[in-house]
């Protein structure tokens, strides 16, 4: 989508109350925005995984290996089910240790007798993890190299992502607009793929919809270059219009 090298990112979300249908996750797309308009880091995939350790292990090490940034959500509570951190561990081959700095973190917060074993847990790490920031409840999620190990509670791993900004490093954050034409997607296909064959360094899309009675199609174009988005957009909004497809901008989010 640009000739600047892209930064990628993958999501790896854990916990078997996802799968079961029992939990919606809610992180995949504020994450996505959030990547891309603060970082300039574009979330290319996104996995979501039981908690078995062997399929953690082997996920993270893959997707470590094969994008720039990896995030995992869920599994570092103080249940036994939580085993993300000790099973990262295992995927960098290095010992799970009480690390002081959470271990600290978790005394000031809770005091000396509500610091249970349960809850002391939470202060164990991959040795050499470096700790992210949890202003809300202070159970600290980390780093291994380029995999970040967060919350699955959104509001968390929000307030996680926030101390995040200084440690990656992106490109152009990809901006994108959208025009709404009341015409078929065969109709408008072969315009659509010969804007794509001469821009490169875009991304078309074209989405189908039917509302009110009236079906048509959205048309959304992203790019990290702000000029070649509005030629295309331009371009498409004037071919519907030729074709009677009473075109419309919309906000494309």
């Amino acid at each position: 989508m640009s000739e600047e090298k892209t930064v990628t990112a993958c999501l790896i979300i854990i916990g078997n109350e996802i799968l079961s249908g029992r939990t919606q996750d809610a992180n995949l797309a504020y994450l996505a925005k959030w990547l891309n308009e603060e970082a300039g880091v574009q979330l290319t995939e996104s996995r979501v995984i039981l908690d078995i350790e062997e399929t953690i292990v082997d996920t993270v090490n893959e997707c470590r290996a094969k994008f720039d940034y990896v995030f995992t959500t869920g599994g570092i509570g103080p249940t036994h089910d939580d085993i993300t951190s000790p099973s990262v561990s295992k995927a960098f081959g290095v010992e799970w240790e009480l690390h002081p700095q959470a271990h600290e973190l978790l005394k000031e917060y809770y005091g000396p007798e509500g610091l249970t074993s349960a809850r002391a847990r939470m202060a164990f790490t991959p040795k050499g993890a470096e700790l992210i920031d949890n202003p809300i409840s202070k159970a600290p999620g980390f780093q291994m190299e380029n995999v970040f190990v967060m919350a699955g509670i959104p509001i968390v791993m929000q307030a996680m992502l926030e101390s995040l900004k200084h440690r990656l490093t992106g490109g152009s954050p990809v901006r994108s607009r959208s025009v709404r034409v009341h015409l078929p997607e065969s109709q408008i296909a072969t315009t659509l793929r010969e804007l794509q064959e001469a821009n490169a360094n875009s991304d078309i899309g074209s989405y189908p919809f039917y509302h009110k009675g009236k079906g048509g199609t959205s048309i959304v174009v992203r790019s990290t270059d702000e000029d070649l988005i509005d030629k295309i957009v331009d371009s498409v909004y004037r071919h519907a219009f030729e074709l009677g497809g009473d075109p419309e901008f919309e906000d494309a989010g």
